[in-house]
């Protein structure tokens, strides 16, 4: 069977022939119909690596079919659709206890490829469960790549007055402007501070979640500090590269910052939610899919998502 790998070299993402998986007895053998690359860490931290990564880790939002059953996995069958969070391959294994590659039964009214949202919305989930943000307050998202376009959209069920959307990309600002935020910044044609300031009457969000990440969330950081409202809370969800976060004494004062998650709520019971907002429309997500590629192009998917980030941003692998 062929599994993607990252080899040693920046941007050496190969489709290699690996032998078939077997399962442990409380494992499932699982063949893939559908997997998305999450180009956040699957790019800044795979594929622009020098060093070789475990292919075990390459991905992590697959859907598929149970094609074996280990001796102890009495709870599943052959046929049945589950989504496991496994690398890019065509067969994966799926654990039935414990936290990794756990094994989720998919609802019979959850296609494939939606599924493979499931993982990214589950953490997205958790992190807006996690924000500080009353009902009539003010939230703005920096960064709408698929996880700041699935925080927008959760974030609705907090009912704030107003949800701003923020980047500097037009095709995402396209995107996100589908998904019925409020409000849509272009940064690479506005000034963000002084428009989010106009939009909130001079007062400033209540709410700024940093999606950005990498390099360029260095300088978002610092712009999120500055169109806080008094009191106001940053969210910190996104990975950096590069650098120290700028953290200023006098745009910060008498406001807080927080990150990740910060809820008791197991991860399993917030993905049980999570598939239910995919399947009745709160939360979309064929808005976010730009490509639909084979599993022979695996590679050149990786070289178009970090190349040409404003033509690409959800690519769905085929397997079947």
């Amino acid at each position: 069977m062929m599994q993607l790998e990252k080899l040693e070299g920046f941007g050496n993402v190969e489709m290699v022939e690996v032998e078939r998986p077997k399962p442990a007895a409380d494992q499932l053998l699982v063949e893939v119909k559908r997997s998305l690359i999450s180009r956040g860490s699957e790019l800044f931290r795979r594929y622009v690596l020098e060093e070789a990564v475990s292919p075990d880790i390459m991905g992590y939002s697959d859907a598929g079919e149970i094609v074996e059953v280990g001796s102890d996995a009495a709870d599943f069958s052959i046929g049945q659709r589950v989504m496991v969070n496994a690398p890019h391959a065509q067969l994966v294994l799926a654990n039935t206890s414990g936290r990794r590659k756990l094994a989720f039964p998919l609802p019979d009214d959850l296609p494939y490829e939606t599924a493979t949202f499931l993982p990214l919305t589950t953490s997205s989930v958790m992190w807006m469960r996690s924000s500080p943000i009353e009902p009539g307050q003010t939230a703005v998202v920096l960064g709408q790549g698929i996880v700041g376009c699935l925080c927008a959209q959760i974030l609705r069920s907090r009912n704030p007055a107003k949800i701003i959307v923020v980047d500097a990309q037009p095709l995402r600002c396209d995107i996100a402007g589908k998904l019925g935020p409020d409000a849509v910044i272009n940064v690479s044609e506005t000034d963000s501070v002084e428009e989010v300031k106009r939009l909130t009457d001079g007062q400033g969000a209540d709410l700024v979640v940093e999606c950005v990440g990498g390099h360029a969330g260095i300088a978002s950081f610092e712009q999120a500090q500055k169109m806080l409202a008094s009191s106001g809370t940053i969210h910190l969800i996104s990975k950096y590269q590069g650098g120290p976060l700028p953290l200023y004494g006098d745009d910060f004062m008498n406001k807080q910052l927080i990150a990740g998650v910060r809820i008791d709520t197991p991860r399993e019971k917030c993905m049980v939610d999570a598939a239910q907002m995919l399947i009745d429309g709160s939360v979309k997500v064929d808005e976010l899919i730009t490509h639909r590629l084979p599993w022979q192009q695996v590679p050149d998917a990786y070289h178009m998502l970090y190349e040409k980030p404003n033509e690409a941003l959800g690519v769905i692998l085929e397997w079947d």
